[in-house]
């Protein structure tokens, strides 16, 4: 994913379909804050909205939060963690470990591990396509995709890219579609075959990193944090269809239920999207959250939204990391919460 930048001023423009910045509001706030005691970066949140749980990427394990708050669990040895995805069809959950290049086996109610998978290099996003019934994760470095079947949990395929893979989402129709955040496109994989078929350029963004889909208008909705734009594009023929200026993106999900889409921007804000129909499009509001807050996941039962953030300090750049990411500082990880 990427790393958190300096702050940037937040600035609502129309775009194609698009309206921006609308006089109605979400009436999202902040509700609550849950403290994690463990040191550590953090990537991506998984939200099981059905089991009250949320699993949060933290250094060298996942911590395992009920939506109240209440820690209820921890997996170990996942060195360097970005995402997790759930099976819940066979109990189990899976981890991509950067720095191991593999993945992490655990069991989904005694949160046990089960084992490791070698992957590519540095995986990244990981997610679980339900019609091919595979778990597909995406290394950064290698510039690939890795497909596990879970059943076996063996590697049945990898797919060359040709650009360094971030989000990964699934139409359930057989098709999956990945952002190169190098390239500025979206790769389109048939979940068949394990073959790219299809490259959509993102004509208005750059570094495109969060994504998600809404499958009953075949929309994809893409977060460009290089350029901090929101572009919208038709998942059937690539055509861009809307873009709007937001901040620095790392995070986008999507709501099938109120038609919301959400981008968490790592300045501080969450920059909120109403799907009108399928080719209208507006931006309600850039809601406050916390600077570092760049990533997100959405409870699709109760609707609430939450972020990972912490308290940040500086690093002193070098000749060979002339950029380098803030890092954490100790005892300040926590979990916003966002809802009515």
């Amino acid at each position: 994913m990427l790393a958190f930048k300096k702050i940037y001023l937040l600035i609502g423009t129309l775009a194609l379909a698009g309206t921006a910045l609308a006089q109605q509001k979400s009436g999202l706030r902040i509700t609550n804050n849950f403290p994690i005691k463990s040191s550590g970066g953090w990537d991506y949140i998984t939200v099981d909205g059905e089991g009250k749980r949320m699993f949060v990427s933290h250094g060298t394990q996942v911590n395992i939060l009920s939506t109240g708050g209440d820690s209820i669990g921890v997996i170990n040895g996942t060195n360097g963690v970005h995402g997790i995805v759930l099976v819940k069809s066979l109990n189990k959950g899976y981890t991509s470990d950067g720095r191991n290049n593999s993945c992490t086996i655990f069991d989904l109610t005694s949160y046990k591990t089960l084992g490791t998978i070698p992957v590519g290099t540095n995986p990244d996003a990981i997610f679980y396509d339900d019609f091919s019934k595979k778990v597909f994760v995406f290394n950064g470095r290698s510039k690939d995709a890795s497909v596990i079947d879970p059943v076996t949990d063996k590697v049945v395929a990898t797919i060359a890219l040709g650009g360094k893979p971030e989000t990964g989402v699934s139409d359930g129709k057989g098709k999956v579609f990945v952002n190169s955040e190098t390239t500025n496109e979206v790769v389109v994989i048939d979940a068949r075959t394990y073959k790219v078929i299809k490259r959509y350029k993102i004509e208005s963004g750059d570094e495109p990193s969060g994504l998600a889909l809404d499958r009953h208008t075949n929309r994809l909705f893409v977060g460009c944090g290089g350029n901090q734009t929101f572009v919208v594009l038709d998942a059937a023929n690539g055509k861009n269809l809307a873009k709007f200026k937001i901040g620095d993106c790392d995070g986008v999900a999507f709501d099938p239920t109120n038609k919301m889409i959400y981008t968490s921007n790592g300045e501080g804000s969450l920059s909120v999207i109403k799907e009108v129909s399928a080719n209208k499009f507006e931006q309600l509001e850039n809601v406050v959250t916390e600077p570092s807050a760049r990533t997100l996941g959405v409870d699709l039962l109760t609707h609430k939204i939450y972020l990972p953030a912490a308290k940040t300090e500086p690093v002193a750049a070098t000749a060979t990391n002339p950029k380098p990411r803030p890092k954490p500082a100790p005892g300040s990880f926590h979990i916003i919460e966002l809802s009515k």
